[in-house]
Formats: C-alpha cells, sequence, structure tokens
C-alpha cells in the first residue's frame, strides 16, 4: 500500500505542475502580448498613434510579411513597396522593432485582433468607454480567480483523499499511529497562514498607496452640459480653437466665455442628433447654450449683453464658468503641453483618448508616472534626416545616434534615448 501511497502523490503533484504549466502558457495569450507590446500606440478598431489593426490581413501582403514587419519595420520600409506607403502616411512616426517577439508569439496577437470584440457598455456607467478604451479588450482576472479557487479546492479534496487512503491501509496493516494534530495546533498550517495573510495584506495596501490621488475615468458633473462630440467630432472644431495654450505653453487653458460666444452669438439652439447623457437622460441642448448666456451677460432676446450699470466693466450678470478641472498632476511633476503638442508632434488623443467621441470628457489614461514612462520608452522623436534635412534639427547634436543610424546599429531614437526616462525630466 504504501508503494501506491508514493505513486499517487507523485501523481498528483505531476497533475498540479501540467496545470500550472498550462495556465502559465495560457496566461501568455494574444491579449496579454497585445497589451504589453501594442497598446500604447495601437486600437484595435480606430487609429491612434498607428493604425487600427483591425482587418490587416485584407491590408498586407501574405506570407510572413507581417513578421517581417513586426521584427524590423525600418528593413521593411527600406526595401517593401507597401512598407514604404505605410511610413508615407504616419510619417515621422516609425513603428518600433520588436525582434524579441517569436513569430508563435506575432501570430497570437494578430489572432486575437481578428477575434476581438468590443464589450458593449452598460447603460448609466461613467467612463464605461475609457475603461474598454484602455484595456483593449475583456479582462481576465475574474477567471483567473475562479479557477484558482476551483484548484484550491480540489488540491484540499485530494489531500483529503490521501489521508483516509492512509488511515485505511494503517488500519488494515495494524499500524498505530498518534493522533493527528488538528488544524487550528498545526504550526506549519498556522505558519502557512500568517504568510499568506502577509502576502494579501501587503498586495493590498501596496496597491492602495499606488493608486493614491489616481482617477482614471473620472468624470464629474460640469455646470453646463459641453459635448466634445458635437464640438470637435461632428463640427470638427479644433481642439487647439478651444485649448490654444496647449501649442504654446506649459498649460492647455480652459478657453474663456468669450470664446465660446464667438460661436453661440449666432448658434441659439441645437438641432443636431440627440445628446444621451450617461444615465440614459437626453440633454436639452438649447438649454445648455442658455445656461452659457447666463454666465457671458448675454441677451439672446435682444441680442445684445446686459448693461453694466455698476461700471465694473463686464455686463451685469456676468461670471466665469467653475468648470470642474479633470486632469490633476502631482505638484512635484513638470509637465509642458506646447513640448509634446508642437516638438513631440502628439496628438491629443494620445492622453486625452477619442475626445472627438466624448459626450463630456473624463479621464482617459492613469496618468501614472509607469503610464508616462512606458510612453517615453516607445515613442520616437522627430529625429534629424541629414541627407534629406528632414526632422527636427536640434537632434543634429546627437552625432552619435546618427552614426548608429546610419550604420544600421539601430532603426530609431526614442524619447527614451535622449535621456526621456531620466528623473530630472519630470522633477526638478
Amino acid at each position: 500500500m504504501i508503494r501506491y501511497r508514493k505513486f499517487f502523490n507523485k501523481a498528483f503533484a505531476s497533475f498540479l505542475f501540467i496545470l500550472f504549466i498550462s495556465f502559465s502558457t495560457s496566461a501568455q495569450d494574444g491579449a496579454a502580448l497585445f497589451k504589453a507590446n501594442c497598446a500604447s500606440c495601437h486600437k484595435i478598431d480606430a487609429d491612434f498613434a498607428g493604425p487600427a489593426l483591425k482587418g490587416w490581413k485584407d491590408r498586407v501582403p501574405g506570407g510572413d510579411w507581417i513578421h517581417k514587419w513586426v521584427h524590423n519595420p525600418s528593413a521593411m520600409i527600406a526595401s517593401d513597396p507597401y512598407a514604404k506607403q505605410l511610413f508615407e502616411k504616419w510619417k515621422p512616426t516609425i513603428m518600433t522593432s520588436f525582434s524579441n517577439l517569436s513569430v508563435e508569439e506575432i501570430d497570437a496577437i494578430m489572432k486575437y485582433v481578428d477575434e476581438f470584440q468590443p464589450a458593449a457598455p452598460a447603460a448609466g456607467a461613467p467612463g464605461t468607454q475609457a475603461a474598454a478604451a484602455s484595456q483593449g479588450g475583456s479582462d481576465n482576472s475574474l477567471l483567473y480567480g475562479i479557477l484558482t479557487l476551483v484548484l484550491a479546492l480540489v488540491a484540499l479534496i485530494l489531500i483529503q483523499v490521501n489521508k483516509n487512503l492512509r488511515k485505511l491501509a494503517d488500519d488494515k496493516s495494524n499500524i498505530q499511529r498518534g493522533k493527528p494534530v488538528p488544524f487550528w495546533r498545526n504550526k506549519t498550517y498556522l505558519m502557512a497562514f500568517v504568510f499568506v495573510l502577509f502576502g494579501i495584506g501587503g498586495y493590498v495596501v501596496i496597491n492602495a498607496a499606488i493608486g493614491l490621488g489616481r482617477q482614471q475615468n473620472y468624470e464629474p458633473i460640469q455646470p453646463i452640459y459641453y459635448s466634445h462630440k458635437v464640438h470637435a467630432g461632428t463640427n470638427q472644431i479644433s481642439c487647439l480653437y478651444c485649448h490654444g495654450g496647449a501649442q504654446d505653453g506649459k498649460h492647455a487653458n480652459i478657453p474663456s466665455v468669450n470664446v465660446c460666444m464667438n460661436c453661440h452669438i449666432a448658434i441659439k439652439e441645437y438641432k443636431g442628433d440627440p445628446i444621451i447623457r450617461e444615465d440614459g437622460r437626453e440633454v436639452n441642448g438649447t438649454a445648455e447654450i442658455r445656461k452659457l448666456y447666463s454666465y457671458a451677460g448675454w441677451n439672446p432676446d435682444k441680442n445684445e449683453y446686459n448693461p453694466d450699470r455698476n461700471g465694473d466693466g463686464v455686463p451685469d450678470g456676468a461670471r466665469p464658468i467653475q468648470w470642474v478641472k479633470i486632469h490633476n498632476l502631482p505638484d512635484h511633476v513638470y509637465f509642458n503641453h506646447s513640448q509634446h503638442v508642437v516638438v513631440g508632434k502628439q496628438q491629443c488623443q494620445t492622453c486625452h483618448g477619442n475626445v472627438q467621441e466624448m459626450n463630456e470628457v473624463y479621464q482617459f489614461a492613469d496618468l501614472s508616472m509607469g503610464w508616462c514612462v512606458n510612453c517615453h520608452r516607445t515613442t520616437k522623436v522627430d529625429f534629424l534626416n541629414k541627407e534629406t534635412g528632414e526632422g527636427n534639427k536640434f537632434y543634429s547634436i546627437y552625432e552619435k545616434f546618427h552614426d548608429d543610424l546610419k550604420n544600421n546599429k539601430m532603426d530609431s531614437v526614442t524619447v527614451e534615448s535622449i535621456g526621456g526616462t531620466e528623473c530630472q525630466k519630470c522633477h526638478y
């Protein structure tokens, strides 16, 4: 019987090992690989910093073209017609080479892209679009948690079965063993419980501490329901018309009431498609325009501003709109909008999401240090091409990088390469 018990223990250990390997392998699926390598520049069903990946098979040449492109985009641009066409459309951005990805991993990513189905947002849940966009797919954490509990339950059952078999074997062999120590007095079990408790407690505390001050998906109620989808989406108003400071200085700035009145002196009624709040209620666009008139001190019936009876230089009743600020960085962090918009040539959507599709704006990204650092590691600078003269001439001082590019030692220069991940870049 002892021989069978040893065989059973080995079989059980092998079973758990195979399960562990299986789950470790399944965790490295296309979704995880996409989030780790692609999500910072690509969305599956919409253009972002790079093209939408959905339908890639219908656009790219066949064979192993996609593998060659992912492994070395610069070499493909130099020799492949379609790669050149792709570069012309998205220049000066060049995709980062991922030579570390195997063919199987690339296939897993593209399979995930092909099979991706966007989750329908629940009505009345603010920021669900942002959550879906930032995740790039479904979250399997709940599934893994359930599987872990199931495996733990199976392990406990097997342990109990093993105890019963041992007892039967002892009874048959007339072996007398001491009374087993109860679970609550077993030092091994107690120590394991303490370790697990400290591990879970530490994980929860650290995650809570890391999340302090972060407010991803924050979507406050504003004094006027301003729809970016109507203004930036339907009417194609440039972000810089209202937020001109984004290209001129550190702050993007909130537009003054006068900027709004430039258009709404003439536009007194909303006649577009229905605007639906996140809770399902329809917005009265004309009533919201009337709120603007109240803040501006404008009389829409007389088509003129209210008189300035108190002599303070503004129409009677006019006052600033108390907008609720959404995007807040810690005081010890330096961020300059113009440096990113003008020099870095970044689109507003990189940090703020597809604002042209939002009604009320919410915080798209978590704006954590890790999020910023990862962007700097993958984003290419507008490096000067000395042969064509294209690019930012400031980068002419980086002779080593020019030599490395010329000698094919590197295919592009990222923000990290020029010191974009050094502490003093953002903290000084």
